[in-house]
Parts: C-alpha cells; sequence; structure tokens
C-alpha cells in the first residue's frame, strides 16, 4: 500500500548519515532522550493519528502500525532559529512524494488536522474520521492536544528530538495556536513529579518507555507523538492534575522565564511574542487568576509599551485591573495602576477611575514616596 511504500522510503532516507549518527551518538549518550518506545506499547492507541503519521485505510486490518515520517538531522541553531521564528513552534521535517506532505502551519493559516496543501491529497476523507475517532475514544476533553511536528536536534556530543504541540480548543481554529516545544527528558520529569504526588490517579496513565536503540527512526517518533498527544490528554482529564502548579508550569513557565530574560536585555520584540504565547497558554489551560498570568500582563504591557504600541498596553492594562478587582489586596496594583493612568492619558481614555483607586491605596498606607514601575516589578519577580 501507499503507506508501506512511503515507509520503505523513509527508512532509505534514514539508513545513510542520519543512522549512522545516531548509532554513534546513542553509544556514549546517557540521557532519556536516547531511548524509544517498547515495541509493546501497553495502554496506548495502536493507530497514530494528527499531522505527523497516518495510517492507509486499505491496511486497517494489519497489526503493524505505518508511520509516515521524516526525521531528516538539523543542527541545533537551526533548530533554535525555527522555534523563535515561530512563536514557540519548531517547524519539523517535511516529507513530499505521492503528493503528500508535512507542514508547520503559520499563524493566521489553516493549520492542524484540516490542513491540506494545495494540490495534495494527504487528508482523505477516510484519514479526516480517523482522526477524530482516534480524539473520540478518549474521554471528553475540552482541551485537545497535538504533535504538529518533531525536530532532530544535534548539540556536541548529544542528539535529542525536540516536539512541537499544539493546545487546541475542540471546534475552533485559532489564528496564532498556542504552542510549546519539548523534549523527551521534559515529560519524563512531569511524569515523575505527578507520580509522586498524585500516586493513585496516575496508576492508569501510560508513559512510553525507554530502550537504548534505535532512537531517531520514524516509527519512534511517530509512536512517542502519539504517545504524548494521549499522555496529555489523560492528564488534562483528572481534574486535581489538570489543576495542580506541576502540570500547568510545565506548558508556560519556561515561555515566562525566557520572555522575562528577553525583557530584562531590552529584546523587547522577541520578548513581546514569547510573553504573548504565554498569554495563550494560560488561557486555553483555564490558568488565568493566578499570579503567572498577572505577570504575563505586566510583560505585554511593559513591551507593548517600548515598542509604542499603546493602545494595547493600555488594553492590557484594563485587563489585569479587571482581574485585581477580584483578587483585592496585590502587590501589582500600585504598579498596574500607575501604568494605567499613564497610558490613559497618552491615549486619550478617562483615568480618573484609577487616580481614585490609586488615591485611596495611598491613605490607606500605600508609601508616598515612588512606587516600583511594572518593569522593575518583571525583572524582579523570581520565577522558578
Amino acid at each position: 500500500g501507499m503507506a508501506a511504500r512511503l515507509l520503505h522510503r523513509l527508512r532509505n532516507a534514514l539508513g545513510g548519515e542520519g543512522a549512522g549518527e545516531a548509532r554513534a551518538d546513542g553509544e556514549a549518550e546517557d540521557c532519556p532522550e536516547s531511548s524509544e518506545l517498547e515495541d509493546d506499547t501497553e495502554g496506548l492507541s495502536t493507530r497514530l493519528s494528527g499531522t505527523l503519521s497516518f495510517s492507509s485505510h486499505e491496511e486497517d486490518e494489519d497489526e503493524e502500525e505505518q508511520e509516515e515520517e521524516g526525521a531528516g538531522e538539523q543542527k541545533a541553531p537551526q533548530a533554535t532559529a525555527a522555534v523563535a521564528e515561530g512563536g514557540g513552534r519548531c517547524s519539523g521535517w517535511e516529507l513530499e512524494g505521492d503528493g503528500m506532505a508535512l507542514d508547520t502551519p503559520c499563524p493566521g493559516a489553516e493549520w492542524g488536522p484540516a490542513a491540506q496543501r494545495a494540490g495534495g491529497s494527504l487528508l482523505t476523507q477516510q484519514l479526516q474520521d480517523l482522526w477524530r475517532r482516534s480524539r473520540s475514544s478518549l474521554v471528553p476533553q475540552r482541551l485537545l492536544f497535538e504533535v504538529s511536528s518533531a525536530s532532530v536536534v544535534s548539540e556536541r556530543s548529544s542528539k535529542y528530538v525536540l516536539y512541537t504541540i499544539y493546545l487546541i480548543r475542540p471546534g475552533q481554529c485559532d489564528k496564532a495556536p498556542a504552542a510549546i516545544t519539548r523534549r523527551y527528558s521534559d515529560f519524563d520529569r512531569l511524569n515523575r513529579r505527578l507520580r509522586c504526588r498524585f500516586g493513585c490517579s496516575m496508576t492508569r496513565i501510560a508513559f512510553p518507555r525507554k530502550r537504548l536503540r534505535q532512537n531517531f527512526t520514524a516509527e519512534t517518533i511517530a509512536k512517542r507523538s502519539r504517545a504524548f498527544e494521549q499522555f496529555l490528554s489523560h492528564l488534562h482529564s483528572i481534574d486535581e492534575i489538570r489543576c495542580s502548579p506541576e502540570f500547568l508550569e510545565f506548558f508556560f513557565l519556561q515561555d515566562l522565564q525566557a520572555a522575562q530574560r528577553l525583557t530584562c536585555t531590552g529584546m523587547y520584540r522577541e520578548a513581546l511574542a514569547t510573553w504573548a504565547n504565554a498569554y495563550r497558554l494560560q488561557d486555553r489551560l483555564g490558568a488565568c487568576s493566578s499570579s503567572h498570568f498577572l505577570l504575563t500582563l505586566a510583560g505585554l504591557v511593559v513591551c507593548h509599551q517600548e515598542l509604542d504600541e499603546l493602545g494595547e498596553a493600555h488594553g492590557c492594562c484594563e485587563q489585569a485591573l479587571q482581574l485585581l478587582e477580584v483578587q483585592g489586596s496585590h502587590p501589582l496594583l500600585g504598579p498596574f495602576l500607575q501604568a494605567h493612568i499613564h497610558l490613559a492619558w497618552k491615549v486619550g481614555k478617562d483615568k480618573r477611575c484609577s487616580e481614585a483607586q490609586l488615591q485611596d491605596l495611598r491613605e490607606a498606607g500605600l508609601p508616598l514616596q515612588p512606587q516600583p514601575t511594572l518593569k522593575e516589578c518583571l525583572i524582579k519577580e523570581p520565577l522558578e
């Protein structure tokens, strides 16, 4: 069938330079990424789905999985640049042949399982049905996790796979999707932390096992991609895990730390994209009432203001003040009020309410000396 021919072509492509380096590096490397799923992927679906891999509908009776993957090797600087340009997404490898292609979508374009290259015939009706059935087989979800691409990254003495995951709201097509890039060790760390804290809840949740050979084959990457989708979906279906700091911070803490570093060094355009992705991640995960979310809004205000995008900065400031109305006293309330008063004056909006609220704070004991600005608060805030 077509899938078998593609898999054969992939194996030939991977059998040269990539396979040689994988064997050489695999012996020297002692990290979790240098491993593959056991053949008996217990607890995981026997069919892969998403944009990474599909099975031919003519081979539904076969027990062997057919993955359509391209695991072309990339050097670390190239992979890093791809992530930065995509606002947190990684432009993975592409496989072309027989009218099929794997692409990383661009903001504003059609993307996800419904996306299709012009002239391509990847997503037939059968494949679309397979994609829907594979995800509906899990418990009902309010959020979907889709591995959209995977890149093999080489760094000096190490080699690993970087997975890009989209967080998708069912029934919606976001022009700017929330995305993360993670490697196997990140997932493994999350798994161990959650099993330590939620032992009983984690007993029925499968996690891809490890072996020390054939680490970077298309089959292993495709299986692991599907396994990570299911792993995150299962975690998200359990209330106590879905709301835990361990689970939530797995998605957005790295972005917050990176955005903070970029803001401190004056790289406001790059920082803005990272703050914006962190905002989308927290929004998808329903984590919009935490101090992390207020810090994210502070980062957006600062970067928009530094880039002379005052209307956007004012809007973010107003959103933060609406959240602070519910929370009451908060260390960022004074700095947000000061920023809102200044921005409202700049854009010609009403600032009397914020002025009155700031005066009330001062009468209630807020020191009269100048308060730290939002930017100063942002730089000093520890993110661990």
